[in-house]
């Protein structure tokens, strides 16, 4: 079966992002946009986000999220590529 190929951001997020409700207004952001994916804390302090949908609404995400929580990241990577991969909803990984 054919499928379609979706956008796809990964984003690693340094600085203060852990035990500041990083992950939880990252995930109440993605209720105003059409994105599906997850946020997750990493071992070594980061955070970890991965969002899929229309580009154009997958960058205006990350773009929210970095506006939003300016004051806590210090440094952001991100890789942008297309996936087959689908995600039910955004969702805050344990």
């Amino acid at each position: 079966m054919w499928r379609m190929k979706k956008f796809r951001i990964e984003a690693w997020f340094e600085g203060r992002v852990q035990g500041v409700g990083f992950r939880f207004k990252t995930s109440r952001i993605a209720t105003g946009f059409d994105v599906a994916g997850y946020v997750e804390n990493l071992d070594d302090g980061r955070v970890h986000l991965v969002a899929v949908g229309q580009e154009g609404e997958v960058r205006a995400f990350v773009a929210e999220i970095l506006k939003v929580m300016d004051c806590f990241i210090k440094r952001h990577e991100e890789k942008a590529d297309f996936t087959e991969e689908t995600y039910k909803g955004f969702n805050i990984k344990l």
